[in-house]
């Protein structure tokens, strides 16, 4: 299999959102006044600046230049993707942020920004709905406007809150009414890590340290909590991804959850071989033919994770995944494009009405 045969399906990409750009779709207050513009949006991440890094390091322009629909649009077009779906890169902390109404202000303008930026250009790039956890009832009605008014294909939680703005694990039984709107909706959910306050090496002096542990210590905690807890069992259509750990820390759950005191009777290996739990890979991870003789074909999405990766790297890493020979077929064409198909239902992702791409508080 090669790119120039096979469009692969990015099941996990970003963007570089802009406060300014977000502030013309606030409602009022928070978008009648420029006050708002003073401090960040969403909290930091993980306390590092990474443009101050790289500037450190010699870099003198960002690494992909601007990020927006268009340079999206080049990237399907020269590495060969059919879709890509898009999550927050600065908004993956918004779990963290501690005043609710805030929480659920920033989520919406995110949220048409996003639509009104992105979706409207091209029906090819999907977008992912930012929820307030915060306020759980807002959180389900945000879910709900955004797939029925903005044509968004998947909500996201954040693996991780560092016991601050959201301050119970995923599990937690005032997060059903979410996963209840979710499964109505049919819509997937994605647990996505960044932060790493709270997990227990707050020590480190290291961005690289950090990003080795915040992404798969986070989706661990959040995968055991909701299984635990009997999510999966309350809710028996629910879909829900863990991103951005890779693959070979699944098995390992699920050999460290088998048998465990748990709310409901569905057991780990049940649950993972039922295609409704998955995890992504970038690239060809030397893990993943493990994990696929574990857990199955049907358990895994491809994830470019641009622009955090250039799209150079991009390209290469996908034409070395398509032509790794110890996977079948089958379990390629599964990873690399029909699980994403199928998880995010894409072939029957609406279009969202034109009207509602451009709210009525957008701002010149």
């Amino acid at each position: 299999m090669n790119r120039a045969a096979f469009r692969a399906i990015d099941g996990d990409g970003h963007i570089r959102e802009r406060d300014a750009d977000i502030w013309r779709f606030l409602d009022s207050p928070y978008g009648d006044s420029e006050i708002t513009l003073n401090y960040p949006f969403f909290p930091t991440l993980d306390g590092f600046q990474r443009g101050a890094i790289g500037a450190a390091a010699g870099a003198q322009k960002r690494r992909e230049g601007l990020i927006d629909a268009s340079a999206w649009l080049r990237l399907l077009d020269e590495v060969g993707l059919d879709y890509a779906v898009l999550y927050p890169t600065a908004g993956l902390s918004v779990g963290m942020i501690q005043d609710p109404e805030w929480a659920v202000a920033v989520c919406k303008g995110y949220n048409d920004w996003l639509s009104a930026s992105y979706r409207q250009m091209d029906a090819r790039l999907a977008g992912v709905a930012l929820l307030p956890l915060q306020n759980v009832d807002a959180a389900v009605r945000e879910l709900r406007r955004s797939v029925r008014e903005l044509g968004m294909v998947a909500g996201m939680l954040p693996a991780n809150s560092a016991n601050m703005g959201v301050r119970s694990p995923l599990g937690d039984e005032s997060f059903w009414p979410l996963y209840d709107e979710a499964q109505r909706l049919d819509v997937p959910l994605a647990v996505h890590g960044a932060p790493s306050l709270g997990l227990g090496f707050d020590f480190n002096r290291s961005v690289a340290y950090a990003n080795i542990l915040e992404h798969p210590v986070a989706v661990m905690i959040q995968l055991a909590s909701m299984f635990l807890n009997g999510v999966f069992d309350e809710f028996p259509s629910l879909r829900v991804a863990y991103l951005e750990a890779n693959t070979v820390w699944l098995p390992y759950m699920m050999d460290r959850m088998a048998g465990k005191k748990r709310r409901g009777p569905t057991d780990s290996p049940e649950l993972m071989a039922s295609g409704r739990v998955l995890v992504s890979v970038e690239g060809a991870d030397p893990g993943l033919p493990y994990a696929v003789q574990r857990l199955g074909e049907d358990a895994v999405i491809y994830a470019t994770d641009y622009p955090h990766e250039t799209k150079e790297t991009v390209a290469e890493e996908l034409d070395e995944a398509l032509a790794r020979a110890d996977l079948p077929e089958s379990a390629l064409r599964k990873i690399y494009r029909e699980n994403a198909l199928r998880f995010y239902n894409l072939q029957g992702a609406a279009a969202p009405d034109a009207a509602a791409l451009e709210p009525a508080g957008a701002r010149a």
